[in-house]
């Protein structure tokens, strides 16, 4: 898998292109063809056996490397057409990067990610008794906070991580985020997010090796209702986090910048005639 990885990196300077094996077929979402034309169920590798490791308080240990995680081409794949409840605004954006193939993705600029989505690379959770840091390979070498000692402030400034406070409930870590600055996508498909959006996530660790994420995705500017999918990563164990940066020696923003240019030329020309 690291491998792998690394031949992606060397290979392009920014992985959105489809020279990254697993990205491909983004265009079109997989969620945009019909459950029953389908190729593949689209399952990440289990992680190894073991039992489910503790801290010394008696919580889940949720710290380790975890690997590529499941939803970073479309994270409505597990819905079936027509079933992600978009709203009118919410759908036509979301068809128009699908068009034009997701050249203002801010990922594709080496743009943070935001919650929840995450980039194909692997990722590193540290789990202290006030804290969860989670540190990302891919993108800019960014990390998140998850405070499990406060609250949200009263006057939250919006970013592209929002603010994220956790809690335990049994063995599971409950992560409410808000705050956004609107700016980030959901996927490299296009889904889209407002300073509306509201994120939910339950880790938790069934077994040695594998992380489980149920996410729950609330926001009214793009989706009719809150709706929910599980994410599952498996643990890497032999190795760890590699340096990547997205801005060494990157050529695909002026690509895409091109692409883009062209797209308006063309639309300019059509409604002249």
């Amino acid at each position: 898998m690291r491998k792998q990885a690394l031949i992606a990196i060397l290979t392009t300077s920014a992985f959105v292109l489809t020279a990254v094996p697993f990205l491909q077929g983004q265009f079109p979402a997989e969620s945009t063809i019909p459950k029953s034309k389908r190729k593949g169920n689209g399952r990440v590798k289990k992680g190894p056996p073991g039992p489910t490791p503790r801290t010394s308080d008696g919580h889940v240990d949720l710290s380790g490397v975890w690997g590529y995680a499941g939803y970073t081409s479309d994270i409505a794949k597990d819905y079936d057409v027509g079933e992600l409840p978009m709203t009118p605004f919410g759908e036509k954006l979301f068809k128009e990067r699908q068009a034009n193939e997701g050249t203002e993705d801010p990922e594709a600029r080496c743009l943070p990610t935001g919650v929840p989505r995450r980039d194909p690379y692997p990722s590193k959770i540290l789990q202290l008794p006030n804290l969860v840091v989670i540190l990302y390979e891919g993108n800019l070498h960014s990390f998140r906070q998850i405070f499990l000692n406060r609250d949200h402030p009263k006057d939250l400034n919006p970013t592209w991580w929002g603010d994220s406070v956790g809690k335990w409930e049994g063995d599971e870590l409950v992560v409410d985020t808000i705050g956004f600055n609107g700016l980030t996508w959901l996927d490299l498909a296009g889904h889209g997010t407002s300073d509306k959006l509201h994120v939910i996530e339950r880790y938790s660790r069934p077994d040695f090796g594998n992380l489980k994420d149920e996410i729950t995705i609330e926001d009214p500017v793009y989706y009719t209702r809150p709706w929910k999918v599980t994410q599952w990563t498996p643990l890497i164990t032999d190795s760890d986090l590699w340096e990547y940066i997205c801005t060494e020696n990157e050529k695909d923003s002026r690509h895409l910048d091109t692409l883009i240019k062209a797209e308006q030329e063309a639309k300019a020309k059509a409604a002249k005639k």
